[in-house]
């Protein structure tokens, strides 16, 4: 077992590392090109220099030497390889603290075609994984049905979540999932960065980008911002903590820590739920979900709290996106360093298949569905869907910037709102957490018909709203 002195090296290891991936990213143009986040450069080298990689090589000449497990002691090893399942909950508590929240009526108008197109990406990700999987992975290559998961985990969700899924996966007995997801979520940020930015220069040579404007360094548009805070919200957290002697960034945190404790005390409800109710009859689902999405939900019931109390001014959104985004990194840099390069190399060619399957969905997807579901400014706005969908949202974020830089059509509102009705259910959600056991129980088919019928919806609906929205405008 570690000690804390080997939590705390493990740290600061991490911390260098960071800065080490910052310098490596600087130096080499293709890592800049590809907006690869020194985050996942930081990741990789720690991988190469862990017992996966250089300890394995060592170990193959002299297993006598003192690097047979990599440069980093064991016991640090083992603290980078629990760290993702925690941190991962600090992420997804701080996604809803401190946000603007719109009036209904411009939630839906925004929100509505890309709530539909977010979601037909998703849910159409565990189609193609079951149908991937019963077909070809499982009589094949004997991989387990919930294989069917991966695309979804890793490309939807990105590597935190394939990070926070890892104990499920080890839990239902397929521990190799974790390793496999963490390297599809790798497959899928390049590609998405990649993918989209070809994409870009086709939808400007083909007139189907509307915003003529070049690629500039200037500000985004203040009137497609959400309001500005209020001064006297600001004035308010001031004061609070000028008073309370207690600096900024520490209230926030223990908003933070509350967010997590709601959640935790929903889900111990939950568990508690179902073995007094369907538990008895032996179907478990909770006890595989983890904290995270539902720390999501502590968040969001936190900040309905501060809202409808008028207390919003004790926390500050700017803060709480650092405080996500430390954990963001160390998340990513603690997974990247703790997969096992054997395990996929065991499955190299079903990681393939999956990769391309995921890559060509998102894109046929886009392409296809993306001017049928989203009324105005299809490409700009679905650009940003179709990055999230293959990596991380900041990858979304950056392919928006790419082709609207001043925000002229508006699609960073709408992609904001979209994350209310987004992100509780999947992309690291409740379904996210609560596939891979339905699929255990109940097997693959009857989740596929459910998938496929949820697509089915999104897609009706989405076409719908749509032609409305048109004749409206």
């Amino acid at each position: 077992m570690f000690k804390l002195i080997d939590v705390f090296w493990a740290y600061i290891f991490i911390a260098i590392l960071i800065l080490v991936g910052r310098l490596v990213r600087q130096h080499l143009r293709i890592l800049r090109s590809l907006y690869v986040p020194s985050s996942i450069v930081a990741g990789m080298i720690a991988l190469l220099l862990g017992k996966s990689a250089l300890g394995a090589i060592v170990q193959g000449i002299n297993p006598e030497s003192p690097l047979a497990q990599g440069i980093f002691s064991p016991n640090i090893q083992a603290v980078w390889s629990q760290s993702p399942g925690i941190f991962i909950n600090v992420v997804f508590a701080t996604l809803f603290l401190g946000q603007y929240v719109p009036t209904l009526q411009e939630f839906w108008r925004k929100a509505a075609p890309q709530v539909a197109f977010g979601q037909t990406l998703a849910w159409g990700q565990y189609v193609v994984g079951i149908l991937l999987t019963i077909t070809i992975l499982t009589p094949v290559f004997g991989l387990p049905s919930i294989t069917a998961c991966l695309i979804e985990v890793a490309f939807e969700g990105g590597h935190g979540t394939a990070a926070g899924m890892a104990g499920t996966f080890t839990e239902l007995g397929f521990a190799a999932g974790a390793d496999l997801s963490l390297a599809l979520a790798t497959v899928g940020l390049v590609s998405g960065v990649v993918a989209g930015t070809f994409l870009i220069h086709w939808g400007r040579h083909t007139g189907r980008v509307q915003i003529g404007r070049e690629l500039s360094v200037k500000g985004e548009n203040p009137e497609t911002q959400p309001p500005q805070e209020e001064a006297n919200i600001t004035i308010a957290r001031e004061n609070l903590v000028r008073d309370l002697l207690i600096d900024p960034l520490s209230l926030n945190f223990g908003f933070v820590g509350l967010a997590i404790a709601i959640g935790w005390l929903i889900l111990e409800a939950l568990r508690w739920f179902e073995s007094i109710t369907w538990g008895r009859s032996g179907l478990l689902l909770m006890s595989y979900v983890p904290l995270f999405p539902i720390a999501l939900i502590g968040g969001i019931i936190l900040q309905y709290i501060l809202l409808r109390t008028r207390r919003t001014y004790l926390i500050s959104r700017p803060l709480m996106e650092r405080i996500g985004g430390l954990a963001l990194d160390i998340t990513i840099v603690t997974a990247l360093a703790s997969i096992s390069l054997s395990v996929l190399g065991d499955n190299l060619f079903p990681f393939l298949l999956l990769s391309i399957a995921g890559i060509t969905w998102n894109i046929c997807a886009f392409v296809f569905l993306g001017p049928r579901l989203l009324p105005v400014y299809w490409f700009e706005r679905g650009i940003g869907d179709m990055g999230q969908s293959m990596g991380v949202t900041s990858t979304g974020l950056l392919l928006m910037r790419m082709v609207d830089p001043d925000n002229e059509s508006g699609a960073f509102e709408s992609f904001a709102y979209k994350q209310l009705l987004f992100e509780p259910i999947v992309g690291g959600g409740l379904f996210t957490a609560a596939a891979p056991p339905l699929i255990v129980r109940f097997g693959p088919i009857p989740i596929l018909v459910l998938t496929g019928a949820i697509l089915v919806f999104w897609l009706i609906f989405g076409f719908y709203n749509c032609q409305q929205l048109t004749k409206n405008s």
